[in-house]
């Protein structure tokens, strides 16, 4: 059965990052904008900032446990031609300037290949990734490690994101939220980054298949089901780790976060899963089907709090006012 209340209910309290982090998110990506802003030494190259990532693309979900959440940031920046032959001094700099500043001088914070990261005590870190237009044109990122710039095109992927989203009525982002939970919480294809589940269960969304069936998509546990069963065929046809292209057209790909053992491991389990989500979809008794649910997601998984109570024995009536006689009538 598909029990889309139910999946509500998971989304709501369990899967997706509650409203107060996401404002917290939001305050402190505008704090520390200001203070690298205000940087004597950097400040002056700071066009801007976006968002980047699961926080962009709205498929951020609950850590686990006492686990930090993260969120990135694009630090749009502009060339500085005494730095032309050197990229990795954008990532040093950022650092250098929070290293600089009285607060954030006290918190833990790191250079990585591709950003620089700052670490909250209360469970989430930020990346700041700088960002660059280039005079030739180039949209880039830094490679620290390789000291070189990297295509990228963060609009193009957003643009891409949104577009299949909504061909997939809205469910896309749910169900990428849903096989994440499933990868963090449950432990499931560990290995496997954020960006290359999420770019390959939007390629399974094509506007074909809701020509042949309009609702293909139709809510998300029709979205779910079909999204993992077609990943599913698409992996079972490929035993060795495919090249994974940014589909926003960047030229570049994400494979390279990938091991052959890691694909491999992440094959069999959507395997797995194609299988467990199709049987709990299938089932026609409810009870059985809530369990084979459950069985997947976990307890979080279960009846909205006002259907429980009226599912069998509707409540009560409240008590007809005394006013009121048998015609229905004020008396």
């Amino acid at each position: 059965m598909k029990l889309t209340d139910y999946f509500n209910v998971l989304l709501t309290d369990t899967v997706n990052l509650g409203q107060v982090k996401l404002d917290s998110l939001d305050s402190r990506v505008e704090t520390v904008y200001k203070a690298l802003k205000a940087d004597e030494q950097i400040g002056h190259l700071i066009l801007g900032k976006t968002p980047q990532g699961s926080w962009a693309h709205k498929t951020i979900i609950n850590p686990v446990g006492d686990k930090e959440f993260d969120a990135d940031f694009m630090l749009d920046m502009s060339e500085n031609p005494d730095w032309a032959d050197d990229p990795r001094k954008y990532i040093e700099e950022v650092y250098a300037a929070l290293h600089r500043h009285s607060t954030y001088r006290d918190m833990p914070h790191s250079r990585k290949c591709r950003c620089v990261r700052l670490v909250y005590a209360n469970s989430m870190h930020l990346d700041i990734v700088p960002h660059l237009t280039l005079a030739d044109g180039r949209e880039v990122i830094v490679n620290r490690d390789n000291n070189d710039w990297e295509l990228t095109d963060p609009q193009g992927f957003t643009d891409w994101m949104r577009n299949k989203d909504a061909l997939a009525k809205g469910n896309l982002r749910k169900v990428i939220r849903l096989m994440k939970y499933l990868r963090d919480h449950k432990n499931s294809f560990t290995g496997t980054r954020s960006i290359l589940l999420t770019t390959m269960l939007g390629e399974q969304v094509t506007e074909l298949r809701t020509l042949l069936d309009p609702n293909y998509y139709g809510d998300v546990p029709t979205t779910l089901l079909h999204l993992v069963q077609d990943l599913d065929t698409w992996l079972q046809a490929r035993p060795t780790k495919p090249s994974i292209p940014d589909p926003s057209g960047s030229g570049v790909t994400f494979d390279h976060r990938w091991e052959q053992s890691t694909y491999s491991y992440f094959r069999d389990r959507i395997h797995v899963h194609a299988a467990e989500i199709e049987e709990a979809y299938e089932e026609k008794n409810k009870e059985r089907s809530i369990e084979l649910w459950q069985g997947i997601f976990g307890d979080g998984f279960k009846a909205p709090a006002t259907s429980s109570s009226s599912a069998k024995f509707p409540a009560a009536a409240p008590a007809a006012a005394s006013t009121v006689g048998r015609s229905g009538r004020a008396g």
